[in-house]
């Protein structure tokens, strides 16, 4: 089991690629906190992967706010004694041409794809200093790094991402703490099925190796990034994209 023995925090961990990651990791040994809004579906997708695979809590938590962020850690460690790996996953979309965004849609958008990857990320790095161990692992996307029309607060967001993560990996290797990001694609979610049959097929088409993405591919991209197989790994910007980017390039 390659993560036999680690504590894991997932934020945005009821749903999408946060879910199939918390099991794919407890697939792997990791006791896992599903991490998300005190709404969504955590609580009872915790309850049933707690008794079908293994350790699995939820707690909720709001990336927006400090002190929820600040009690997740907090109680992680009080139950399992560390926190060894975190997926800062929690984010939202939006999309419309830059002249029709309002200033509370931007700001929301940034708030929680930004500024709570970095809430997220200041709260698991002070524990994993402390612990002198860890990885940290942000989820970032293929507009981390290229433009797309009508994604102006999305792509602002998640090219900071991008270079926060940069930034925290060089301040954390002395301390023995590893930081990534993961770049998904289009990944291929219920949101995606729905669409007209050609709205799809054009998505498809940006993707060199001719399909969408699934959310286990990013899981897997996560697993070996939080696991002990990327020790030497830090500061990447690991891209599950298809080609995606290399056809941009």
């Amino acid at each position: 089991m390659r993560l036999q023995g680690k504590n894991m925090i997932v934020t945005g961990g009821a749903s999408g690629i946060g879910l199939a990651t918390v099991k794919r990791c407890l697939q792997e040994g990791a006791k896992v906190v599903i991490a998300d809004m005190a709404h969504s579906e955590g609580a009872a997708r915790a309850a049933a992967l707690n008794a079908a695979m293994g350790p699995c809590r939820f707690i909720a938590c709001d990336v927006t706010a400090t002190a929820q962020v600040d009690a997740l850690l907090a109680d992680t460690v009080a139950q399992w004694g560390s926190v060894d790996i975190v997926f800062n996953n929690a984010g939202i979309g939006g999309s419309g041409p830059a002249q029709d965004v309002t200033d509370a849609d931007y700001l929301r958008i940034i708030d929680i794809n930004l500024n709570g990857v970095f809430r997220v990320a200041r709260a698991a790095l002070r524990q994993m200093y402390r612990q002198g161990a860890g990885s940290l692992i942000n989820c970032a996307s293929i507009l981390g790094t290229l433009g797309q029309s009508g994604t102006v607060a999305y792509s602002a967001a998640k090219g900071g991402v991008v270079n926060m993560t940069r930034t925290l990996a060089i301040e954390a290797a002395p301390r023995g703490v590893r930081v990534n990001s993961v770049g998904p694609g289009y990944i291929d979610t219920p949101l995606l099925k729905n669409l007209p049959p050609e709205q799809r097929q054009a998505l498809i088409a940006l993707h060199p190796i001719g399909r969408l993405g699934r959310d286990e591919e990013v899981a897997n991209a996560v697993l070996f990034l939080g696991s002990d197989e990327a020790s030497f790994v830090t500061g990447a910007y690991l891209l599950v994209d298809g080609g995606y980017a290399a056809g941009k390039s």
